[in-house]
């Protein structure tokens, strides 16, 4: 048997649209913007497809575009107005910033209620202790995921054994919480880990994250296991490759995203929609 490829475009494309449903019975447009500093090309294909995106939903979108040679000081002036424009319901500095920019005095800078990257140490918080704030949006994505894989099937989450590979501030540790929330069995696994393989072989739920083209093997996978592969590495043909070997887990895994097209969409869409719950909340209107 092969694995059912977990389509993420199509997800995305379904929350988008319910977004830009509820966006068209306010009286208002959320206003997000993103700010980054420099050329980094990744970063650029990112924040094209969040123009893109955020625009044909109905948001209220700009992107503030900054030489790499800017001073922190400068970069924490704008966020300081972007805190108090009553026209902006969301702030994304887009990361890596320039070696000269400290990315955590940044991030604490941002309003908590305008974070829609949800890094801010006060969001963090609340996420960890079990509280209502904004959720990082690849972590919140894999969510949105996992729940339409296994909201009607025979292994729903709550109960199963879930493994993180990767414990990273902006992924890994709160991927663990919001699967503790949805009350799986969760291990987190990392370089200093071991037996790597013994451990994923364990999951019900595999999710990577690590950076590393083609770490996870087939046979690290358990039979029927659900695989969410984060990683987006570029491969020797130029092409991206994940952190999973596809070809050998499709075999083995009951689903599995694949790369690009799986978790990639899921970010930018949860982007937008903590910008709608930010919005929504700094109003004092109901999000449900």
């Amino acid at each position: 048997m092969s694995a059912r490829i977990i389509d993420g475009k199509a997800t995305a494309e379904r929350l988008r649209g319910g977004l830009a449903a509820r966006i068209a019975t306010l009286g208002f447009h959320p206003g997000l913007r993103v700010v980054r500093v420099g050329d980094d090309p990744a970063s650029g294909v990112y924040v094209r497809n969040k123009d893109r995106a955020a625009a044909a939903a109905g948001f209220d979108s700009a992107t503030i575009h900054l030489p790499a040679d800017i001073r922190e000081s400068d970069l924490l002036m704008l966020v300081a107005d972007l805190n108090i424009d009553p026209t902006v319901d969301g702030i994304l500095v887009q990361l890596p910033l320039p070696p000269q920019i400290r990315p955590n005095m940044v991030i604490a800078a941002i309003d908590p209620a305008k974070d829609v990257d949800g890094f801010h140490p006060l969001n963090a918080g609340r996420l960890a202790s079990g509280q209502p704030g904004l959720v990082p949006c690849t972590p919140k994505g894999v969510m949105h995921l996992l729940r339409d894989t296994h909201g009607g099937g025979a292994t729903p989450l709550a109960g199963a054994r879930a493994v993180v590979l990767g414990r990273s501030q902006i992924f890994g540790r709160p991927m663990l919480q919001l699967l503790l929330a949805a009350d799986c069995t969760v291990t987190v696994v990392h370089s200093r880990s071991r037996d790597l393989a013994g451990e994923c072989r364990r999951a019900d739920i595999l999710i990577a994250a690590v950076g590393r083209a083609g770490l996870v093997r087939g046979d690290w996978i358990a039979e029927g296991a659900t695989v969410i592969d984060v990683g987006i590495n570029r491969g020797a043909d130029g092409k991206l490759v994940g952190d999973v070997a596809f070809a050998e887990a499709l075999p083995r895994a009951g689903a599995i995203t694949p790369v690009p097209g799986g978790v990639g969409p899921m970010t930018i869409a949860c982007l937008l929609e903590n910008t709608l719950e930010a919005a929504l909340a700094r109003r004092g209107v109901a999000t449900g």
